[in-house]
Formats: C-alpha cells, sequence, structure tokens
C-alpha cells in the first residue's frame, strides 16, 4: 500500500503530471473542481500512470483541498514515486 502527497490543480490545460516540489507530487487535470470530477480525474491519471486500475486509487484525505493524501493498492511508496516521475 502506498500513500503520496499531492498538489492539485483543477481546470489546467492538459492532464498532467508535472514532478514534485515541497514533498508533494504537482499533478493538473483539466476537469474542474465540481461534484468530484477534478479528483476522479486525478484518481484516473495516477493509476494511468501507476499501471494500475482505477479502482485502486482512492483519495484518503482533503477531498475538498488542493492538498491531498492519495493510497494506491498494490504498490509500494518507491515505486510509486518511481512511475510518477518518470
Amino acid at each position: 500500500m502506498a500513500r503520496i502527497a499531492v498538489r492539485l490543480q483543477p481546470r489546467a490545460r492538459r492532464d498532467e503530471i508535472l514532478g514534485e516540489r515541497e514533498g508533494a507530487i504537482v499533478v493538473h487535470v483539466t476537469a474542474p473542481p465540481v461534484d468530484g470530477k477534478a479528483n476522479e480525474a486525478l484518481c484516473r491519471l495516477i493509476a494511468k500512470r501507476a499501471g494500475v486500475a482505477p479502482t485502486k486509487v482512492s483519495i484518503v484525505r482533503s477531498h475538498s483541498a488542493r492538498d491531498k493524501i492519495i493510497h494506491v493498492e498494490g504498490m509500494d511508496d518507491a515505486d510509486l514515486r518511481h512511475s510518477l516521475s518518470s
């Protein structure tokens, strides 16, 4: 089980993972922060880059804030960071 800090920027030009800043992975998504759409886009993007099913990715803290803690089943922290940084 991997947990990682994420800084989310909704309504960006494109879905992308920009890298790490101040201990958190910076992620931009095009979805608006309405009705959980940005959170869903975040989970899909993390799952795609980590190579896991979207159902294995969940937000465990701060659903309505930009700074979030993400949980990914089936990976450890080092593997997840490597997947997101490449």
